[in-house]
């Protein structure tokens, strides 16, 4: 399944200013940019938008796997915040680790500069209309 073209993502993920850069065979690639209105109280990227940034890569990992026949959702996830965020962007990668008939277990990483800001583990549950 591939995203349409000129895929923007959900209201949501256009509000934090996600950008989908890729999407095929299961993983992702999104962009998120850090602005005023995403700091926490220190200044630094809030973690509650790099754990948004997270479950959107995840999500639509999903969402290109199935497509709108089989909708996925986020059952549980674990972040590991490695390092904070000041400014500029930060690149996430996610990717289905294993898809079984009733659950999947998915990863992604939030880089920025080449250096790992979170990782994280998430099991999604598939609902079939």
């Amino acid at each position: 399944m591939s995203l349409p073209a000129g895929f923007v993502g959900s209201p949501f993920s256009q509000h934090l200013g996600i950008e989908v850069l890729a999407a095929q065979e299961g993983t992702t690639h999104l962009r998120m940019t850090v602005t005023p209105e995403l700091r926490n109280l220190s200044g630094m990227l809030h973690g509650g938008a790099l754990m948004a940034l997270a479950d959107t890569a995840m999500g639509l990992a999903c969402f290109e796997r199935f497509g709108e026949a089989e909708s996925c959702v986020t059952v549980e996830c674990k972040l590991n915040f490695i390092r904070p965020v000041a400014d500029g962007s930060v690149d996430c990668h996610a990717r289905i680790l294993h898809s079984g008939k009733r659950t999947l277990v998915l990863e992604a990483e939030v880089m920025q500069h080449g250096k790992l800001v979170v990782k994280t583990l998430a099991t999604f549950a598939r609902l079939t209309g």
